[in-house]
């Protein structure tokens, strides 16, 4: 896909746009007549996606929106949840190998900002979740309906305890449906980091922050990301002893001379997107 390129993959079988321009790539969920939720034949098709965000030295920052301003996504469409395409997708087989919807589950280390406008409700919330910056607009409300339709609330519920008290994760979890987080209780406890008042400053208010962290060294920002998410998994010490060990591995990095330099010279730097680049007499 070349920069500035729109694949359209809405229909009955997807349900996604994707968009690359400037370094920022945007992911839409475009099926708004279906409140943008998800089908089980849409997961290849997200997945796919994030590995091109992913392995795309191009792009620094990634942006999950969606189409309109009612919905930002209603979950799962159980009218579609139960044919040979979700069978396909829900057999019983490991985490890894069953779930690709957010970008912490495809392996994404770039920066992603979700871009919240209208309602979100269960597997929307992977988005939110496992996304690194989320902004929403005034009107944005977050629900999720599992043990409504017989299910169990586990991996998107697991997300809202990181990012919410114990109490207000348990609460959305247990009530389902009778219970709607409304934005403003949302940013103030934590689970949105900025809000708009209109759903149409949304998309425009990421875009401007992706700007501005793609401005920065790839490589760091990448390396940080892994060191806070990565927090989240282990104790304090081994917290710190792995942050440590990214930190380390930046210094060969041409980009950990180049920032320096160019401050010094007052220029903008020229940042290397490559991982494994490495400066001279480095390994």
């Amino acid at each position: 896909m070349s920069e500035g390129d729109v694949i359209d993959l809405t229909g009955p079988l997807h349900g996604v746009l994707y968009q690359k321009q400037d370094g920022i790539a945007v992911i839409t969920l475009n099926r708004p007549e279906r409140g943008n939720s998800l089908a089980p034949s849409m997961m290849a098709v997200v997945k796919a996606i994030w590995e091109d965000v992913r392995d795309d030295r191009d792009v620094r920052v990634a942006i999950v929106t969606a189409t309109g301003e009612k919905h930002f996504c209603t979950g799962m469409d159980v009218a579609e949840a139960e044919g040979d395409d979700a069978d396909a997708v829900f057999i019983d087989r490991p985490l890894a190998e069953s779930v690709h919807w957010s970008p912490h589950q495809n392996q994404v280390w770039k920066p992603v900002i979700c871009a919240v406008n209208g309602l979100c409700v269960g597997g929307g919330l992977h988005f939110v979740v496992d996304s690194d910056i989320v902004i929403a607009s005034e009107n944005a409300k977050f629900m999720d309906t599992h043990v409504n339709v017989g299910m169990v609330g586990a991996i998107e519920n697991i997300g809202l305890a990181k990012r919410l008290p114990l109490g207000a994760a348990l609460r959305m979890t247990l009530m389902g449906r009778h219970y709607r987080m409304p934005a403003q209780r949302a940013y103030a406890l934590g689970l949105v980091d900025e809000l708009v008042p209109t759903a149409a400053e949304v998309l425009p208010a990421a875009v401007e922050m992706a700007r501005l962290i793609a401005q920065n060294s790839p490589q760091a920002v990448s390396l940080s990301k892994q060191a806070v998410w990565s927090s989240l998994e282990g104790g304090y010490r081994d917290s710190l002893e792995h942050g440590w060990a990214l930190l380390r591995s930046h210094w060969k990095h041409p980009d950990f001379l180049e920032g320096p330099r160019a401050f010094g010279e007052k220029r903008e730097p020229a940042w290397n997107p490559d991982p494994a680049a490495r400066v001279k007499g480095g390994s």
